[in-house]
């Protein structure tokens, strides 16, 4: 048995208050998911995510390693393959698709994402960093406000 690892990420952005998630149309596969990509020697495997998400689609992101999936399967009877995705959250729009393995990339409200994924396991990992998103960045943005809020003006 062979065995592949690919690593990548659950890219979010939020727009006029509600979650919006990156997705892609791998060229080769035609199905749709999000960006990731084989590892390089020496890689970590949040490194390898965070070049891939960048080559995929021109989108920077710093993944945050709380949240790590691991989604492992058979590309064919001797080839397992295991992907790590962590979650990440941006603020860039602008999508620079990769030509030679994109052929469509876009930001998609949750909802929207979770009914274009092709398989489930994919819809599984965006519930799952959607839930550690809302906990861990709505509290942020909130506490920024509330410090924000009781800042005296000068």
């Amino acid at each position: 048995m062979k065995y592949e690892k690919s690593c990548g990420a659950v890219v979010f952005r939020r727009c006029e208050g509600v979650w919006n998630v990156l997705l892609i149309r791998h060229a080769w596969g035609k199905h749709i998911s999000f960006p990731k990509g084989h590892m390089e020697p020496g890689e970590l495997e949040s490194q390898t995510a965070e070049r891939e998400v960048f080559e995929e689609t021109g989108i920077r992101v710093k993944v945050d390693r709380r949240y790590r999936a691991e989604n492992r399967y058979n590309i064919r009877s001797d080839i397992q393959k295991l992907v790590v995705v962590f979650a990440a959250v941006t603020h860039q729009e602008q999508i620079i698709p990769q030509p030679e393995e994109i052929s469509e990339a876009g930001w998609y409200p949750v909802d929207e994402a979770l009914n274009r994924l092709t398989y489930e396991r994919d819809r599984k990992i965006l519930r799952a960093a959607l839930e550690h998103v809302e906990k861990y960045y709505n509290r942020q943005s909130n506490h920024k406000q509330s410090k924000k809020a009781n800042v005296p003006e000068t």
